[in-house]
């Protein structure tokens, strides 16, 4: 996660241009969009620290794009609209917004509410700062990155996960993890790890969480 950059989408090129003086000038990096038809794809590569999310906007409205975020980031976002219709405030909450802001709205309150949703946000992940694994959705999580895993992934990952420093080899692997082992070649074993490997590594992690033991096998390097 970059903690120092902040996402606009807004298709007001004079409030985009305000809003990221403003937000600049409180010490943060910004990305614009002025519609929305790229923003998710390039949340999910790029991770920002939080985004300041309008309504109504070409190509894909905002509601929309924050549902789809939020199948994959917690990021925090703060939700901007023209309309002050207490309908529209709920849905966006619902569907996962952190904050909400009406227009015309102060430059400042908005900066404000950047920095606070990003302390807010900030002092859970330091409460909660571990990777946690969820066995009912067969994913994985850590630091609000959510990732979906494959039923065998997740068998994989989990016995791994579970005893941090255990080299298992890959006859190990096979016997613990496929349910039918003597239709799998070691290949299947690599493969299913390159694919692990290939998930996780948009975790902000400092170092690789699956470790290869020439000769021996795999083991799980803990956080």
């Amino acid at each position: 996660m970059n903690e120092k950059l902040v996402v606009i989408v807004e298709d007001d090129l004079d409030i985009t241009s305000v809003l990221q003086t403003y937000i600049q000038a409180a010490g943060f990096k910004t990305k614009c969009f002025n519609n929305g038809l790229d923003v998710v794809l390039w949340v999910r590569n790029n991770q920002p620290a939080l985004i300041v999310l309008d309504v109504y906007l070409p190509g894909k409205d905002g509601f929309t794009i924050c549902k789809e975020i939020r199948d994959f980031s917690q990021v925090p976002i703060i939700m901007t609209t023209a309309k002050i219709e207490e309908v529209d405030r709920l849905i966006g909450l619902e569907i996962g917004a952190d904050d909400y802001v009406c227009k015309p709205y102060s430059v400042k309150e908005v900066v404000a509410r950047v920095k606070a949703n990003l302390r807010r946000f900030n002092n859970h992940l330091n409460s909660n700062d571990k990777l946690m694994l969820d066995g009912d959705s067969f994913c994985l999580s850590y630091q609000g990155i959510i990732i979906d895993l494959t039923t065998i992934e997740f068998s994989l990952f989990h016995l791994l996960y579970s005893n941090p420093g255990r080299i298992y080899s890959r006859t190990q692997i096979l016997d613990l993890v496929y349910q039918d082992y003597r239709n799998v070649s070691d290949r299947t074993v690599d493969s299913h790890i390159r694919n692990l490997r290939k998930k996780i590594s948009v975790l902000p992690l400092k170092s690789d969480l699956i470790i290869s033991i020439y000769g021996a096998g795999y083991k799980f390097q803990a956080i």
